[in-house]
């Protein structure tokens, strides 16, 4: 039996309860105040992750292996980090409305819904991808990451986008 077999159910699992469980808990609303505005702090991480997904690149396309190793866990611990600060901000706040007009709202909501369905799409792809490349599945890890690092980067990139465009409306 493949290495990745093992993991595939937990993948599965994994791609279906983290976003069944971001949505449901966007309908708990927890009456506090946190210390700090979250959006640009998580907006930060998701251009931080763009960043170390590009060095990841480059330092496997350099035959780094280590670093690349490295880089990849800290882009998995950024988007982690991303995602619970996302999920936080959400439950303790009121979603703000876009009210730009024109072509630029229709630019915004483009961005928006590609963001929120390629991050759903994207989950099991990053799973798969690194656990590949932790069995050292080298060649089936490569090809999937080749379809794996645009859906991830996209999402990181977006993510910023998004924020940027919503930022005068908090």
């Amino acid at each position: 039996m493949e290495p990745t077999k093992n993991y595939k159910k937990l993948i599965t699992v994994l791609s279906i309860v983290i976003p069944v469980a971001v949505a449901a808990l966007f309908g708990v609303k927890i009456d506090i105040e946190l210390p700090v505005f979250l959006p640009p702090i998580y907006a930060t991480v998701n251009g931080i992750t763009a960043l170390v997904l590009i060095l990841a690149v480059m330092a496997i396309k350099k035959g780094n292996i280590k670093t690349h190793q490295s880089l990849i866990k800290t882009a998995l611990a950024c988007s982690a980090l991303f995602l619970v600060m996302y999920v936080l901000y959400h439950m303790t706040s009121d979603s703000t409305k876009f009210r730009g007009e024109g072509i630029v709202k229709y630019i915004y909501y483009f961005i928006l819904i590609t963001h929120i369905i390629l991050s759903i799409v994207v989950i099991p792809f990053v799973l798969t991808t690194f656990v590949r490349g932790l069995n050292r599945e080298d060649e089936r890890h490569t090809k999937i990451a080749k379809i794996t690092f645009p859906l991830w980067l996209y999402v990181a990139i977006t993510g910023v986008i998004v924020y940027v465009m919503i930022r005068p409306y908090y």
